[in-house]
């Protein structure tokens, strides 16, 4: 498993365990709810910064991830255009039609 994925999958435990240090210390009244939303930018922003060093240090992979599309086919240059999904006439026009 390479390490981003690993930061990508420790991300919401983190936060799980520093909501638990959080609710230890408003207990303790060390630190309140409305006072520690700072620790959550910090380690939002430790991960971000780990998960983009883990994405830089990656070796590039070794095949092309898709396989490069064919070539279209050439298009026709004359002859009969295709027939038409849409009638020529109308049937609800006919004056004489009863519905």
């Amino acid at each position: 498993m390479n390490s981003w994925l690993l930061i990508r999958k420790v991300r919401g435990p983190a936060f799980v365990i520093l909501v638990g240090i959080n609710c230890f210390l408003h207990e303790w009244g060390v630190l309140s709810f409305e006072r520690s939303w700072p620790l959550y930018l910090i380690l939002a922003g430790v991960l971000g910064l780990a998960e983009r060093a883990a994405w830089a240090a990656a070796p590039p992979p070794a095949y092309p991830p898709y396989p490069p599309y064919p070539p279209y086919p050439p298009y026709p240059t004359g002859g009969v255009p295709p027939a038409s999904i849409v009638p020529a006439t109308d049937p609800y026009s006919d004056p004489g039609r009863r519905v």
